[in-house]
């Protein structure tokens, strides 16, 4: 079985390499294996373009069985706390369109050049895992007058992030099955870094990431 884990940054899943290094065969950069199981890591970079091109190149060349982007995320949900892990399973594109003339913002789906939601393969959920609509943005929100715009305009995003949408577009494009897995580094707010937890994030990331690749070992 060949995995894709898709991240932005290498800091994001680096226990997660760390424990590949350690348990895998390392064959050459970035890939692993045990047994029948084949663990490919792809770090992107950060934001939109860098993951549509890298996916795009690397699924002109392979066609992995399951491709899991692994990353932080800001919760627009109050009901989500700082390190909760949840699996996106509806992505949005939440600045990609146009600024009408009173000021609006009409976005590429309401423009009808796109599904309104991109949604996940149809696969069983990973367990313990809750299931998040998410929303994918070039700039995170950082004031409380766009949070509440944004608030209004898609009340059902709960997570917000830079990457999902265009992972989801390239594996629905490709016929790829996917996962987006998100660690709650922060709440959407006024923007306040000292109000960030990234160690615990990634943290608990990394543990669900290397529990999916455990059960998959067997």
């Amino acid at each position: 079985m060949h995995i894709l884990l898709v991240a932005a940054t290498p800091f994001e899943i680096a226990p997660t390499l760390a424990w590949l290094e350690t348990n895998f065969q390392q064959k050459s950069a970035g890939v692993f294996e045990k047994g029948p199981l084949r663990a490919q890591v792809l770090v992107t970079g950060v934001g939109m373009t860098a993951t549509a091109f890298h996916l795009g190149r690397f699924f002109a060349q392979h066609r992995p069985d399951w491709a899991i982007n692994a990353g932080i995320a800001g919760a627009f949900d109050p009901t989500l706390n700082l390190g909760d892990v949840v699996q996106l399973v509806g992505e949005r594109f939440g600045d990609l369109g146009v600024e009408e003339a009173d000021g609006r913002f009409t976005d590429i789906a309401e423009l009808g050049l796109m599904p309104q939601s991109l949604v996940s393969n149809p696969q069983p959920p990973i367990p313990n895992l809750r299931i998040c609509q998410g929303l994918t943005v070039n700039k995170v929100h950082g004031t409380e007058a766009s949070i509440q715009k944004i608030r209004v305009k898609y009340p059902e995003a709960q997570v917000e992030s830079m990457e999902g949408a265009a992972f989801f577009l390239a594996c629905l494009a490709s016929a790829i099955p996917l996962a987006e897995i998100r660690s709650i580094s922060n709440r959407v707010e006024a923007r306040n870094r000292d109000a960030w937890d990234l160690p615990l994030a990634i943290r608990n990331l990394n543990e669900v990431v290397v529990g999916m690749l455990m059960a998959l070992e067997f």
